[in-house]
C-alpha cells in the first residue's frame, strides 16, 4: 500500500478537563487530534527496514497488516493477535496536519515499548528509549504542505534483552509462572497538538499543607521574548482562591502561591485532598508575550504524604492502607486500556471492593488512570518495571527511565509512595555484591532527590537497604500462622532478626531503623477459578467453593487487622491475569463474590455488605 493511499484528515477534539479522555490530564489545551485507529504494520524479523529505507515515501515496501493503535500487536484488540517473537515492528499511517494559523505542531506519544525512531514524510524526527514514558517531536518544519504526510514509526523490543526494564513481560515465548505476554510498540495514545511559538512545555506542583501554599514549576519550550508575563489562577469548584502574575525572565520559573483561605487553621482541612475527600484545585496558566500567548489547564491536590512512628501519614494523620495489587492488564488489550472509560471503571471498582489504595505492580500506568485516582480518591504506590539482570546497561536504563517517570507523575496527589525496585528483581545478588547494593541505594536516593515529598520503598518485599517503609511479602495460607507471625513487636522483631517468610532477610546489615512503618505488601493470592480454561492456572493456595474462597480471604485479612504492628496491607491481587487466577475479580472484572461481601472482608466491616 502506498503511503498516500489512505490519507486521513483527522479532526481536532474539543478537550474536556472533566471526562478524563485527554491523554495528558495535567497539561490540557483546548483541542487535540487523536491519531489512534487504523495504521499499517509490518513485522521486520530480519531487521531489513533501515537498510531498505521503509520510512521513505518513495519506497514501494508493502506493509502487509493493519493494526488498531494504541493496542499492542500481541493483543486481540489490535487486530493482529500475534504473540510470537517479533523484535522489530514498523507502523505507518497517512495524516493531514490540521491548519495551525501560526505557532507550532507537536506530535506526542504516550508510550512506545521499548526503543523507537519516528519519521514524517521521510524526515527523521528523532528517537526515544524507554517503554513506559512519553515523548514528543515538533513537526512544524516538516509539515509545511497541505497534502497528506506519511508518519512512520519503527519500534524495537528485543524479547531476550533482560537489561530492558520490562516488568511482567515474559522473555520466554509463552507466558510462564507470573509473567505475561509481551507488549511491543505503541501502547498509549498518539496525538497532535497545535501550540503557540512560545508555549508551556511542562508543569509541576509541589504543595505545602503547613504553609497553605504550592510551588508551581513552569517550563517553557525555549528562551523568552522580552515582556513575557505568566499568570497562574487557582480555583476550587468555581471559587477563585488565588491569582499570581509575574514577569518571566527565564524558560524555567518557580512560582510560590499562598492560598489565603488556608490562613485560618481551624478551616484549613476543608481544601485538603484525601482518599475520603479528593478535592482538586483547578489551575489555569496563561503565558503572554509580544508574539503569542498560551493557555493551559491543570490541577493539583493540597496534601502531604509521610511516615512517622510506625504509621503512614496522610495530611499528618495516620491512615491504615487497605491496598490491592493491580497488574493493569486486560485480556483483550494487555497493558493498554481497552477504552478511556475502562480506566475510570478500574479505579471505581477498586474503591467499591473496599480498598483505599492500590499498588500498581511492574507497570507505569496511563496518566488517565492517575487522573481518575486523583479525582475519585485512590491512594497509589507507583512501581518501576524491573529489568532482570544487573549490568551497567541495566542500571543506566532503569535510572534514566525512572527519572522520566517521576518527572511525568510527581504532581498527581494520588501517588503517595515510590517503589523503584521489587523483590530484588534485577538486583538478585544485593546481599552479596557491593556494586549491586550501591545501585539499590542510588535509586533510593535518586528518588528522594527528585521528589523529597513522598516515602520511598527501597526494594519492596525483602532485602531492604535504607527505606521509608519496611515492606514484607508473605504468601502464608494459614490465617492463624499469619496472625502469630505479625501479632506484636516481639514477633515481628524476630522476623527481622532472622530469615523472612520467603527465605530472604528482610533487612540487610545495619540499615537505619527510624521507626518506619511495617506493611504486608503482598499476601493472599488465593486461587478460585472453577470455570477457568486457562492453561497452568495457579495461585498461592486454592479455594474449592465461593464460601471457601471467602473464608480463606477473611482468615488472612482478620490476621492482618489483628496485628499490633502492621500499618497497612496490599492484597494479591485485583484481577485474574493470564495464568494467575488469584484475583478477587475475574479477568473481565466481574467479581468472584458479591461486591459487598468482598468489601466486608477487606474492610472488616460487616455493615458494608448490604446482604449481611
Amino acid at each position: 500500500m502506498d503511503i498516500d493511499a489512505r490519507a486521513t484528515t483527522v479532526t481536532p477534539i474539543r478537550a474536556s478537563r472533566q471526562d478524563g479522555s485527554y491523554p495528558r490530564p495535567q497539561l490540557v489545551r483546548e483541542s487535540w487530534t487523536d491519531l489512534g485507529g487504523q495504521w499499517d504494520l509490518r513485522f521486520d524479523d530480519a531487521d531489513e527496514g533501515l537498510r531498505d529505507r521503509w520510512f521513505a515515501p518513495a519506497t514501494p515496501t508493502a506493509f502487509d497488516r493493519t493494526i488498531t493503535v494504541p493496542f499492542p500487536p500481541e493483543s486481540p484488540a489490535s487486530g493482529i493477535n500475534d504473540t510470537g517473537y517479533h523484535p522489530v515492528v514498523w507502523y505507518r499511517r497517512s495524516i493531514t496536519v490540521p491548519p495551525r494559523d501560526g505557532g507550532r505542531t507537536l506530535l506526542h506519544f504516550g508510550a512506545v515499548d521499548y526503543r523507537c525512531s519516528v519519521w514524517l514524510d521521510g524526515s527523521l524526527l528523532g528517537h526515544h528509549e524507554g517503554g513506559h514514558t512519553p515523548f514528543s517531536f515538533d513537526v512544524t518544519d516538516v509539515a509545511t504542505g497541505e497534502g497528506p504526510l506519511g508518519l512512520v514509526v519503527r519500534a524495537e523490543d528485543d524479547p531476550l534483552d533482560v537489561a530492558q526494564p520490562r516488568g511482567k513481560q515474559d522473555w520466554e515465548l509463552d507466558p510462564h509462572v507470573i509473567w505475561y505476554h509481551r507488549t511491543t510498540g505503541i501502547w498509549q495514545p498518539v496525538w497532535l497538538e497545535t501550540v503557540p511559538e512560545l508555549h508551556v512545555d511542562h508543569l509541576a506542583f509541589a504543595p505545602d499543607v503547613a504553609t497553605g501554599s504550592v510551588v508551581v514549576t513552569v517550563e517553557l519550550n525555549r528562551r523568552l521574548d522580552a515582556d513575557t508575563r505568566l499568570e497562574v489562577e487557582l480555583s476550587y469548584e468555581g471559587e477563585p482562591l488565588a491569582t499570581h502574575g509575574i514577569a518571566v525572565h527565564s524558560h524555567r520559573v518557580n512560582v510560590t502561591i499562598v492560598v489565603p483561605r488556608q490562613i485560618n487553621g481551624q478551616n484549613y482541612e476543608e481544601l485538603l485532598w484525601s482518599d475520603v475527600s479528593p478535592r482538586l484545585i483547578d489551575v489555569k496558566v496563561t503565558l503572554s508575550g509580544r508574539a503569542s500567548s498560551d493557555t493551559v489547564f491543570s490541577y493539583f491536590g493540597l496534601r502531604s504524604a509521610a511516615v512517622d512512628r510506625g504509621r503512614f501519614l496522610l495530611n499528618d494523620r495516620p491512615v491504615f492502607l487497605r491496598s490491592v495489587l493491580s497488574q493493569g492488564y486486560w485480556p483483550e488489550s494487555h497493558l493498554a486500556a481497552p477504552t478511556a472509560d475502562a480506566l475510570r471503571a478500574e479505579v471505581q471498582l477498586i474503591k467499591d471492593l473496599g480498598f483505599n489504595a492500590a499498588r500498581v505492580h511492574q507497570k507505569i500506568e496511563d496518566p488517565r488512570f492517575l487522573y481518575w485516582a486523583d479525582r475519585l480518591g485512590l491512594l497509589l504506590w507507583e512501581e518501576m518495571p524491573s529489568a532482570y539482570e544487573f549490568s551497567n546497561t541495566a542500571a543506566r536504563r532503569v535510572a534514566a527511565e525512572w527519572s522520566e517517570v517521576i518527572r511525568r507523575d510527581s504532581s498527581h496527589p494520588s501517588i503517595v509512595t515510590w517503589v523503584p525496585l521489587n523483590e530484588s528483581w534485577g538486583v538478585q545478588h544485593v546481599s552479596q555484591d557491593a556494586a549491586v547494593r550501591d545501585h539499590v541505594r542510588s535509586l533510593f536516593h535518586l528518588t528522594k532527590s527528585l521528589d523529597p515529598s513522598r516515602p520511598v520503598v527501597s526494594n519492596d518485599g525483602w532485602e531492604h537497604l535504607d527505606s521509608d517503609i519496611w515492606s514484607i511479602h508473605d504468601y502464608e495460607e494459614s490465617g492463624d500462622v499469619l496472625a502469630a507471625r505479625y501479632a506484636n513487636k516481639a514477633s515481628v522483631d524476630a522476623l527481622f532478626d532472622g530469615i523472612g517468610p520467603a527465605g530472604r532477610r528482610l533487612r540487610l546489615g545495619d540499615e537505619p531503623d527510624r521507626g518506619q512503618p511495617i506493611m504486608l505488601t503482598e499476601f493472599g493470592g488465593v486461587k478460585f477459578a472453577p470455570d477457568s480454561d486457562v492453561d497452568n492456572a495457579w495461585g498461592y493456595s486454592t479455594a474449592s467453593s465461593p464460601d471457601d474462597f471467602a473464608r480463606r480471604m477473611a482468615a488472612l485479612l482478620d490476621a492482618v487487622r489483628a496485628s499490633e504492628v502492621l500499618a497497612g496491607y496490599c492484597y494479591t491481587q485485583l484481577t485474574d491475569t493470564g495464568q494467575e487466577t488469584n484475583g478477587v475479580v475475574n479477568a473481565d472484572r466481574t467479581p468472584k463474590l458479591p461486591i459487598g461481601r468482598i468489601r466486608a472482608i477487606m474492610t472488616g466491616d460487616p455493615g458494608s455488605d448490604p446482604a449481611a
